[in-house]
């Protein structure tokens, strides 16, 4: 299956540097095809100033987020039809970041995804585990359950993507292994067996301080169907680094 590199922006980027880095990117496109798909997840102020920048290019747009509602009181939320109308084909759910900072449970990241689902996007579902968790050999338990109470029932291959981010690896500088990817990679593949009809086409990302420097190894292993990135993703020499890698 053809990979997918994504890039979370986060909580960064004005018009101006957000609209540079989009069109760069979209510039690159039409200098090079590449044979993986690319996907930017910009904040929601610059949704639909990256969609009209990359329009016609190919490259994707997703959330970083969106409610479990369609309308209603519900003061700076984002509902996943109004990223469907601005432009979006995908939403990130259930990051460690809102996992961690909003208190987010598998129950609300699953009636999110449903919400999405809903919507017509594509949830990118994201698992991992905490150092503390890894250290003591929970790991493939913690990411088992987040899968097991995130995932609605019914969803094809088509409607989800998992990303896969080790929260000791996030932001840090310090990756897994290949042989932790492998083993995690191939644990999700096995759990999305009997919730999705055919998990062999979920796309299953590596996300985690993913860099030019380490991205053709990582993107190299089993069952690692494209990177989830971050920092890097700010960068349009980097990101398009990591984009080749995939090759």
């Amino acid at each position: 299956m053809r990979k997918l590199i994504a890039g979370n922006w986060k909580m960064n980027g004005l018009k101006a540097d957000g609209l540079a880095l989009a069109r760069e990117l979209a510039q690159r496109m039409e200098k090079e095809r590449i044979a993986c798909d690319l996907l930017l997840c910009p904040p929601a102020t610059l949704l639909m100033a990256v969609a009209a920048a990359v329009n016609g290019s190919g490259i994707a747009l997703g959330g970083q987020d969106c409610h479990t509602g369609t309308v209603g009181a519900h003061t700076g939320d984002i509902s996943a039809s109004m990223l469907a109308d601005a432009g979006c084909r995908y939403v990130i759910l259930g990051h460690s970041e809102r996992r961690t900072d909003h208190h987010e449970s598998d129950a609300l990241v699953c009636a999110k995804a449903k919400a999405a689902r809903a919507a017509g996007l594509i949830a990118v579902i994201c698992v991992g585990e905490t150092a503390q968790q890894r250290d003591a050999g929970q790991a493939l338990d913690v990411v088992a359950r987040q899968l097991a109470g995130s995932l609605p029932e019914g969803l094809s291959a088509a409607e989800l993507v998992i990303a896969y981010e080790p929260v000791w690896a996030i932001g840090t500088g310090r990756t897994a292994t290949p042989g932790d990817v492998a083993a995690m990679h191939a644990h999700i593949r096995a759990g999305l067996a009997g919730r999705v009809a055919d998990p062999a086409a979920v796309r299953i990302l590596y996300g985690g301080s993913v860099k030019p420097g380490n991205a053709r190894e990582l993107l190299a292993v089993a069952n690692v169907d494209g990177a989830l990135v971050g920092g890097a993703s700010l960068k349009a020499e980097d990101f398009w680094a990591i984009a080749r890698a995939g090759i």
